[in-house]
């Protein structure tokens, strides 16, 4: 089974960029999207369907901002839409999908590069996350956890470490609140099999960052110890050019 995780930063900018052709030639089983800042109306959901995918979608409530998807060729058990999280479910950040031997969670996290207000509200959310995560491992043993975490959790993860040490995102409480992600039971799956530098997946849209490489490691789709064994191969496809973010992708056996 192959997992796509991409934010597309407008999905119908994405798909005026020739996402939907991308995906009938990638081909994965699952796309988790993040940011679709659209509303259930302005999704061409049937775009998709004719290509063989379920659609499931969860739109902010402010018009033209966030909102999180994931289609599948795989029909699940069960959908949920948010995570309990009253502000977190009104910006549309969380969806949960059940399937047979897995539970899918699809989440855009919280930015705080707009402001100290915003950046109060990112640790807010990561802390609460961090409790509904535990009953969530608790609950499903075998969880996968895509999104855009809006957090480079290492100096590998970022191109200037030095530069950015107070910066939104690399934050040293924001790498401490990963350092507790991973150690409450979960495995940072490309790391898995790529410890090289130079390997991001957002990249600025200033000073030609893209062309340059100058980017962070943001996004992830992170798994369950139970999962582990069942890793085939994790990946960063930076050549596909829909967003300012790439796609991410997990291969599972």
């Amino acid at each position: 089974m192959r997992i796509v995780s991409y934010n597309l930063n407008g999905i119908r900018s994405a798909l005026n960029k020739g996402l939907l052709e991308w995906i009938q030639q990638d081909k994965a089983d699952i796309y988790c999207f993040q940011e679709l800042k659209a509303s259930l109306a302005d999704i061409p959901s049937a775009l998709f369907e004719e290509i063989g995918y379920y659609c499931y979608w969860f739109p902010a409530q402010k018009k033209g901002y966030s909102g999180v998807g994931v289609i599948s060729k795989i029909k699940p058990e069960e959908v949920i839409l948010g995570c309990g999280l009253e502000q977190a479910d009104y910006e549309g950040r969380v969806i949960q999908l059940k399937f047979d031997h897995f539970q899918l969670i699809n989440t855009y996290f919280p930015s705080g590069s707009s402001g100290e207000d915003r950046q109060a509200y990112k640790m807010e959310f990561l802390e609460s996350y961090l409790h509904f995560l535990k009953e969530q491992l608790k609950r499903h043993p075998k969880l996968i956890l895509s999104g855009d975490y809006n957090i480079c959790h290492r100096e590998i993860d970022i191109h200037d470490p030095k530069g950015n040490k107070n910066s939104s995102g690399f934050l040293p409480e924001e790498r401490a609140w990963m350092d507790q992600f991973f150690e409450c039971g979960m495995v940072d799956a490309f790391r898995v099999f790529n410890q090289e530098a130079h390997q991001y997946s957002w990249w600025s849209f200033r000073a030609n960052a893209r062309a340059n490489n100058k980017g962070w490691r943001i996004d992830y789709i992170n798994v369950s110890e139970a999962l582990k064994k069942q890793l085939q191969f994790a990946a960063i496809h930076p050549d596909a050019k829909h967003s300012d973010h790439c796609p991410i992708s997990l291969e599972l056996k």
